[in-house]
């Protein structure tokens, strides 16, 4: 019988998207540049990241609702949750 490592005994048979994502990960969840990623989040585009240790964490359902609140090309009226709230 072979032995099992730590990590082949945490894993099974599901996908489960991160809940949170260092830099290079949130950018690549957004579609984009690292760079440009965080020049938004220094905009407040973006929320910050959460500091685990030494660790900057971007929280993935945060920047769900961020990414939701851009207004889509040609959509500068207004944004998904104005009409969710119905505030158009």
């Amino acid at each position: 019988m072979s032995r099992m490592s730590v990590a082949e005994k945490l894993q099974d048979r599901l996908a489960y998207p991160p809940k949170g994502m260092r830099a290079d990960r949130a950018a690549a969840y957004l579609g984009m540049s690292k760079s440009e990623f965080l020049r938004l989040v220094e905009e407040g585009v973006f929320p910050k990241a959460k500091k685990i240790g030494i660790m900057a964490i971007w929280d993935r359902c945060a920047l769900d609702l961020a990414f939701e609140g851009i207004a889509a090309v040609g959509d500068d009226e207004c944004n998904s949750w104005d009409r969710v709230l119905d505030r158009t």
